[in-house]
């Protein structure tokens, strides 16, 4: 385990027993819209402090990369991409799906990966070539080829809903698919579920590069691949299928009719 992996593990620990430790607290939480459906809280601010702290004191040289703070250094070789808390809203519910999310980029290229669930205590972490773990146990992508009995993760639009018609055909198509589709609200855990398998496969569209650099490492590290709709990398466009090669072809061949624009991207 590289000393950066071991640094964003500690920087996501400290943030999840943060975030943890006010889950109760969150009725004196102000709490502002970003956007529409776009929520904000001290909490998440906090906690991207303290990651950004963390990272800094061991790496000062790095860039940053922060949903909620922007960007700093990003001519570094080494830029960290930070969600400190991915489903806000989950949060502000007190529905036990949210994680922090860091992950690293080196010289353009996804290297290190952390995803922790401060609610379950589950802790993701993947680097380059060294697999993909949760609590330090390594994980795999599930081994089912098609989406026939498939459980398959997605995201319903919430905020921009330019391609609300699009993804509402997309969800007709794979319901009459697969064995079901769950959206718990967290990309960042969506695709941590699709590296140790529990979902078979994952799509969405219009995602930021926070919501979803993180799982593309575990995903690809446990054995997954994680593409945009047309087969490409998919940390730029933030349209992403991820899973195993035969299911992640077949999300892409049930989504295709519904492409235009950017969706193409």
């Amino acid at each position: 385990m590289s000393e950066r992996l071991q640094t964003a593990i500690a920087a996501a620990k400290k943030a999840g027993e943060y975030i943890e430790s006010m889950l109760h607290r969150r009725d004196e939480l102000t709490i502002e819209n970003k956007d529409i459906n776009d929520f904000v809280s001290e909490v998440d601010r906090n906690a991207e402090k303290m990651i950004i702290e963390t990272l800094m004191a061991s790496h000062p040289d790095d860039g940053i990369l922060g949903e909620e703070t922007g960007t700093q250094n990003l001519d570094s070789e080494n830029i960290w991409i930070i969600d400190p808390l991915d489903g806000t809203t989950n949060f502000l519910h007190g529905f036990p799906q949210f994680a922090v999310s860091i992950a690293l980029k080196h010289k353009d290229e996804l290297t290190i990966g952390v995803v922790f669930n401060p609610a379950s205590n589950e802790l993701y972490h993947a680097e380059k070539g060294q697999g993909a773990f949760l609590n330090n146990k390594p994980i795999r992508v599930s081994e089912r080829t098609t989406l026939e009995t498939a459980l398959i993760g997605t995201g319903f639009p919430f905020r921009d809903f330019t391609y609300e018609d699009n993804y509402i055909g997309m969800f007709r198509a794979m319901i009459n698919k697969t064995a079901g589709l769950r959206r718990p609200g967290s990309a960042a855990m969506d695709l941590a579920t699709v590296a140790c398998g529990r979902f078979d496969g994952f799509w969405e569209m219009t995602l930021c590069q926070w919501d979803i650099a993180a799982g593309i490492v575990l995903v690809r590290e446990a054995g997954g691949v994680c593409e945009n709709f047309v087969g490409e990398d998919c940390l730029e466009s933030g349209n992403i299928i991820a899973g195993p090669r035969g299911v992640v072809d077949e999300i892409r061949n049930t989504v295709e009719p519904f492409l235009d624009g950017t969706l193409k991207d």
